[in-house]
């Protein structure tokens, strides 16, 4: 088990309205508990309007609860003082990010944060260089954002908040606007940054191949947690996610269709790759 200290982001009993709307109307969330350990990396996923995006501005607090209290490293998120601290721990990558992108060249827009928070110039150029080697953005450095591939500029704004030193990174729905190569830029990216260097990441996807590659998977729906668990257990109840408009991987729905035709298939294919293969062994042995 995760020790207390190993908490990155912690819900308790969160309710939100919107304003003016309390009393009058179904919270935006209700109820909702739940905890992010360091180097997690969780799938936030639901139908639209199902509260997803609204959970995530108030781990960054953009909102701040109309009940109950969110943590961000133990600290609450509706203690004005400590915002920039929170917002520090908590970097935000938005689904466009045209939004992110602020200003003239690549190097700038990375070290647009750093500036804020009145760094020492050596210790910027330190961060920013570092920051693009990692994201392999080193010969963008002079480019103008505007004029960068949409999977480019979707790593130039991660940078930007990676160069913050953040202990997790919030995700909306970050490759909703890209190319197949630039969505498979983006996520190995954030992968490898997850892996390397134990970062958190609370991802909000309609995809559920993305979802897939989470260690673990939390599912709203009209402002309730109605599951979370891992995703060969959450992407495989298909009756569940069914009934919220939402599928189960390729391999997962084309297996079901399989054992319904009456293919032997075992209970938690997942992958494509893991389809092949008992697909390939089922042969072997017929």
């Amino acid at each position: 088990m995760h020790g207390q200290s190993s908490i990155i982001v912690e819900s308790k009993d969160v309710e939100f309205y919107y304003s003016g709307e309390e009393e009058t109307v179904w919270p935006a969330l209700s109820g909702i508990s739940f905890t992010v350990n360091q180097g997690e990396y969780v799938a936030l996923v639901g139908p639209n309007g199902s509260g997803k995006t609204t959970l995530l501005k108030l781990f960054n607090a953009l909102l701040i609860p109309s009940r109950g209290e969110v943590l961000v490293k133990g600290i609450s998120t509706a203690n004005e003082d400590t915002l920039p601290e929170v917002r520090r721990t908590c970097g935000m990558i938005f689904q466009n990010p045209d939004n992110q992108l602020v200003a003239t060249t690549v190097e700038e827009d990375i070290a647009f944060g750093l500036e804020n928070l009145a760094l020492p110039s050596r210790e910027i150029q330190n961060r920013v260089l570092e920051t693009a080697r990692l994201l392999g953005l080193e010969k963008l450095l002079k480019q103008p954002p505007h004029l960068l591939s949409g999977g480019e500029k979707q790593r130039v704004a991660i940078a930007g908040v990676l160069a913050m030193e953040p202990k997790c990174i919030l995700m909306d729905e970050p490759t909703a606007m890209l190319d197949p190569a630039g969505c498979r830029e983006v996520l190995k990216t954030v992968r490898k940054l997850n892996r390397e260097r134990g970062l958190a990441v609370i991802h909000v996807t309609h995809f559920p191949e993305e979802a897939a590659g989470a260690d673990r998977i939390v599912v709203l729906n009209e402002g309730q947690l109605i599951a979370d668990g891992a995703p060969g257990e959450v992407l495989t109840n298909l009756p569940l996610l069914h009934s919220l408009g939402l599928r189960g991987t390729a391999a997962v729905e084309l297996a079901a269709l399989l054992r319904a035709d009456g293919c032997p298939l075992p209970p938690q294919i997942l992958h494509n790759r893991e389809l092949v293969d008992s697909l390939c062994s089922l042969e072997q042995n017929s």
